[in-house]
């Protein structure tokens, strides 16, 4: 299988189970960490560089900062939620694994983003609300930011978003994207079908 691997604290936990299993796997990480952590673990990890990187992933596996009951989700608090958008929409299935404690009543700000650099004071002014965080650039050069501005409807300010000239991608991600959702509750696992 080709297999996605996201970043962040859920992925810390999911690398090692997976490399103990020793299974025959290819995978894609999401960032320099996660590839660092794979490999050292003896995890197989292929570029996602180019036109010559395959096209489909079998599945892709990541955590979230949020998730409401409609399915979508608010990713990015690591940064990476561009690549993390790129390798589960190349995905035949994306699943997110979360604590219970990730379940919200609805997505509430701030909403990652990453930006491009050129023209980023026009970019700011079109967007409103947004801090920019005091980060390293994203691995592809982006500047990371937050949009801090209330939301009613995730689907319409990720339209808006993503509409933005100067907008690399943001940290909205649809039901539609998801497979299934995996909740951690103590000891017992709630797993979420989502299409």
């Amino acid at each position: 299988m080709l297999v996605g691997l996201g970043t962040g604290s859920t992925v810390a936990y999911l690398l090692p189970a997976l490399a103990a299993r020793a299974l025959d796997l290819r995978c894609i990480a999401t960032s320099p960490d996660t590839e660092q952590a794979a490999r050292e673990l003896g995890l197989k990890v292929e570029s996602f560089h180019g036109t010559d990187a395959a096209p489909r992933l079998d599945i892709a596996i990541d955590g979230a900062d949020q998730v409401s009951p409609s399915g979508w989700l608010m990713k990015g608090g690591g940064a990476a939620h561009t690549r993390e958008k790129v390798v589960a929409a190349a995905a035949d299935r994306f699943v997110v694994i979360v604590s219970s404690d990730k379940l919200v009543e609805r997505l509430t700000p701030p909403v990652p983003l990453e930006l491009l650099a050129y023209g980023l004071a026009a970019t700011l002014r079109h967007i409103g609300d947004v801090m920019l965080r005091d980060v390293p650039r994203s691995p592809d050069g982006g500047v990371i930011a937050d949009y801090r501005g209330d939301f009613d409807d995730p689907g319409e300010l990720a339209a808006r978003l993503s509409a933005t000239v100067g907008v690399v991608e943001h940290g909205l991600f649809p039901a539609a994207m998801v497979s299934d959702v995996v909740v951690a509750r103590g000891e017992q696992i709630e797993i979420r079908n989502l299409r």
